[in-house]
């Protein structure tokens, strides 16, 4: 009588390799390629006064902006980008003593810069906030208009800006977007840009203007939130 074979088990480090021979042998399956966030323009860090050149309020037809805006007396208004503050305190003279104007900024020499200005020029009516890079942190239903002005270009974080400023709005608020064309880092960005970040942010483009300086390189866009 022959002898019986016993089947022994494989040795685990055969069953191994015949794992990883099986795994190696099945398509690859990669993870979907991420867009790459879009490239902003270095934040502007000198000498604020910069913004004080004479001739720049006829050149940006400042009171046609507040005119378009709606910014009347005792209205409310953020000025997000405030630098200087010299758009700041163009709306404060504008909405009085009854309004508001939030000077909104994340650099926080700029917030010192304003709060300075604001007591050598006597504006009670202007509160300053520091903000955050995606959330402009202006208090819930305070704003009737909003100005970033040649600032759209600096915002990291764009779309997720727009959203946090939402809740900030009052019904019919307009919020208003001056930039030149650009690349994104040259201190500019596409217009075509603006608007799709602003429709991905729940807003819509209802009106749009190139009169800031005629050379159809600067445009004023106002958007309204979408309900």
């Amino acid at each position: 009588m022959g002898q019986l074979k016993i089947m022994r088990p494989p040795h685990f480090a055969h069953v191994a390799l015949l794992w990883l021979c099986l795994v190696s042998a099945l398509p690859s399956v990669s993870a979907a390629p991420q867009a790459p966030a879009r490239k902003t323009s270095n934040p502007y860090k000198g000498d604020l006064s910069i913004f004080e050149s004479p001739g720049r309020d006829q050149r940006l037809q400042t009171n046609r902006v507040l005119d378009i805006l709606g910014i009347a007396p005792g209205k409310s208004v953020a000025d997000i980008g405030a630098g200087s503050g010299w758009f700041t305190v163009r709306a404060a003279a504008r909405v009085t003593s009854s309004g508001t104007v939030y000077a909104v900024d994340i650099n926080p020499e700029a917030i010192s810069y304003i709060e300075n200005r604001i007591k050598k020029e006597h504006l009670g009516n202007v509160k300053t906030i520091l903000s955050q890079p995606d959330d402009p942190r202006i208090p819930p239903d305070a704003v009737d208009g909003v100005l970033l002005l040649k600032t759209y270009h600096e915002v990291a974080n764009p779309v997720a800006l727009l959203r946090n400023l939402r809740a900030s709005l009052r019904p019919g608020a307009k919020v208003g977007i001056i930039d030149r064309n650009g690349n994104s880092e040259n201190h500019g960005v596409a217009e075509d840009v603006v608007v799709q970040e602003a429709k991905e942010a729940g807003y819509e483009r209802s009106q749009r203007y190139d009169f800031v300086k005629g050379d159809d390189m600067d445009y004023f866009l106002v958007f309204v939130a979408r309900p």
